[in-house]
């Protein structure tokens, strides 16, 4: 985390820089919390330890392919099962060690941050701290780029964001109308 802060210091100019840490230090958590809870019971299950109530009920989760609650707890909301949370939980890490690794992104995955909100609140505080308006005084609009995929986009927009990974519940967009149905 250290290497990083210097990295990606606390930037007036570039707000991202915050979410970025605050992302590392939920998902480093998340992990830690993750790695300690496997080896206490896998001992706990070789008899090297006591098998508690939070242990047993962490190896039924494992066994019957749902989310331990003490990984729930500290982790990203879903309702997946254990291993399309598992697959799920590797993608955000990825995309978080890229971030440290190759810089900002041009296009953010939303979905794929643990507090999406406070990625929306820097992007409104990049844009008001570089045209020096009062961040109150912003709404988002939105400009739907479906004739480009993510993985296509070369360069950052002037301002603002570009993300994928947002879903709806209830409709879908027409590709061809461009609509929400």
């Amino acid at each position: 985390m250290e290497e990083i802060g210097k990295k990606y210091p606390t930037d007036y100019k570039e707000s991202m820089n915050t979410v970025l840490v605050q992302e590392l230090i939920r998902y480093n958590k998340l992990l830690a919390i993750m790695a300690t809870s496997l080896v206490s019971v896998k001992k706990a299950l070789k008899g090297l330890i006591v098998m508690s109530e939070e242990l047993e009920l962490m190896a039924t989760s494992l066994h019957d392919n749902q989310v331990p609650k003490m990984w729930a707890s500290k982790g990203h909301l879903s309702l997946k099962p254990l291993s399309s949370w598992i697959g799920d939980l590797k993608e955000r890490v990825e995309f978080l060690n890229n971030w440290i690794n190759h810089g900002t992104p041009k296009v953010f995955w939303i979905s794929g941050f643990y507090f999406p909100q406070a990625f929306i609140t820097g992007t409104l505080q990049n844009y008001a701290r570089k045209h020096v308006v009062a961040i109150d005084k912003l709404s988002f609009e939105f400009k739907i780029k479906d004739d480009l995929l993510y993985k296509d986009v070369v360069d950052k927009p002037e301002d603002g964001c570009y993300v994928w990974g947002i879903y709806l519940e209830g409709s879908r967009w027409d590709m061809k109308k461009h609509i929400i149905n």
